[in-house]
C-alpha cells in the first residue's frame, strides 16, 4: 500500500521536525542535514509510487509530498536556509521521480519485449502446423486424388487393378487420419503426463528418413517409380533436422506425381561431414516458357515456399529449378553435427 506508506512517512517526518525535540534543533541550526534529512524517506516512498502506481496516484503523490515539505521548510527556515533547503528539497523529489520514471520504463520495456517474443513464438507455431498440415495432407489427397482417377478409368474393364487402386485409397486414407490425429492430440495436449493415458497414437514419434521406403512405395502405387539413393556416414540426426528432410522429400514427390508427366525420378540423400543433402530430380515437362512452373517446382504457392521456410529455419541452403537437360531438380542443404555413425556406401 505505497499510498498508505507515504501519509505515514510524511507524517513521521513532519512530526521530527515539529517536534519539541526539532524545534529546538531549528533554533540552533535550520540546515537540511539536521531536521528535515527524515523528508529523504518520503522522497524514497515517492519514487516507489512513481514507479508501481497509475500516472494520476502517483502526481498527487509527488504534488502532496512536495506541498507538505515546502510548508513545513518554510516555516521553520529563515535567510540564506530557506533557499538552500526548498532547493534541496525540489532536487531530492525530482531525483525521486526520475529515479521511479526510470524504473518504470524499464519495466514496460520489458514487458512488451515479453510480449513480442510471445507473440513471435506463437507465429513461429502457427507456421510450423501450417507446414505439416500442408505436407502431410497434400502428399496423401494427391495420391488419392490419382488412384481414384485410375480406378474410375479401368473398374469396368479391369476390376482387378481397380480393387487395387481402392484399396491403396483406403490404405493413405487411413495413415492420413492417423497423422491428423496425432497432430491434433498433440495441440490439445495439455498435461504433458495426460499423454499416458490418452490416446496412444499421440506418443507416436514424428516421420524421418527411415520412412522413406514407405514414401517411395506409396509414390510407386500412384505410378512414379522412385530410386533412392544414399550416401555418406549414415547416422541418427536431430528430430528436427530428421524430420524437415523427409518432409521435403515428401512435398518434392507429390508434386512429381501431380505435374511431373513422368514415371521416375530420383533421390539421392547424402551424410555429409557438415551436412545432409537431399536432391530429387525428375525427368519431367520441368518449366514452361510462358513462366508457368510444372514438375517439383509447381508448388511455388505453398509446397516450396514451405520447403524453403524449413531449410532457412535449420540455417541450410535451398535451391530449385528447372535443368537444361529438361526436368526439374530440387537440392535441400541441411547443417549437421558431429558426425557419428556407420559408413554407407553409395547405393
Amino acid at each position: 500500500m505505497p499510498l498508505l506508506a507515504l501519509a505515514m512517512a510524511l507524517f513521521g517526518a513532519t512530526a521530527v521536525v515539529v517536534g519539541p525535540t526539532g524545534s529546538a534543533r531549528a533554533s540552533l541550526s535550520a540546515s537540511y542535514q539536521g531536521e528535515f534529512l527524515s523528508y529523504l524517506a518520503v522522497d524514497l516512498v515517492v519514487g516507489l509510487i512513481v514507479a508501481t502506481c497509475a500516472r494520476r496516484a502517483s502526481i498527487v503523490a509527488v504534488a502532496g509530498s512536495l506541498i507538505v515539505q515546502l510548508l513545513v521548510i518554510s516555516g521553520f527556515s529563515h535567510g540564506d536556509n530557506l533557499t538552500v533547503n526548498v532547493v534541496i528539497a525540489l532536487l531530492a523529489t525530482a531525483a525521486a521521480c526520475m529515479g521511479g520514471l526510470l524504473s518504470r520504463e524499464r519495466r514496460e520495456h520489458a514487458l512488451a519485449l515479453r510480449s513480442q517474443e510471445v507473440a513471435e513464438a506463437v507465429i513461429a507455431e502457427r507456421l510450423r502446423i501450417a507446414r505439416e498440415l500442408h505436407d502431410m495432407v497434400a502428399h496423401s489427397i494427391g495420391i488419392i486424388a490419382i488412384q481414384a482417377g485410375a480406378a474410375s478409368q479401368v473398374i469396368r474393364t479391369r476390376p482387378t487393378e481397380a480393387g487395387e487402386a481402392l484399396r491403396a485409397i483406403e490404405v493413405t486414407s487411413r495413415e492420413t487420419l492417423s497423422g491428423l490425429r496425432r497432430t491434433l492430440m498433440a495441440l490439445r495436449q495439455a498435461d504433458p503426463g495426460a499423454a499416458a493415458s490418452g490416446n496412444g497414437a499421440a506418443l507416436a514419434p514424428s516421420p524421418g528418413l527411415a520412412d522413406i521406403d514407405r514414401l517411395v512405395a506409396a509414390t510407386a502405387d500412384a505410378g512414379v517409380r522412385v530410386d533412392v539413393r544414399r550416401g555418406g556416414e549414415e547416422r541418427a540426426l536431430p528430430a528436427d533436422v530428421d524430420l524437415s528432410a523427409f518432409r521435403i522429400v515428401q512435398e518434392a514427390l507429390t508434386n512429381v506425381v501431380r505435374h511431373a508427366g513422368t514415371e521416375r525420378c530420383r533421390v539421392l540423400i547424402d551424410y555429409g561431414d557438415e551436412e545432409l543433402s537431399v536432391e530429387v530430380v525428375d525427368d519431367g515437362r520441368g518449366a514452361t516458357g510462358n513462366g508457368a512452373d510444372h514438375g517439383l517446382g509447381l508448388g511455388l504457392g505453398l509446397g516450396l515456399v514451405g520447403m524453403r521456410e524449413r531449410v532457412a529455419l535449420l540455417y541450410g541452403d535451398f535451391s530449385a529449378g528447372p535443368r537444361p537437360e529438361g526436368g526439374f531438380r530440387l537440392t535441400a542443404r541441411l547443417p549437421l553435427p558431429e558426425p557419428a555413425g556407420v559408413p554407407v556406401e553409395a547405393r
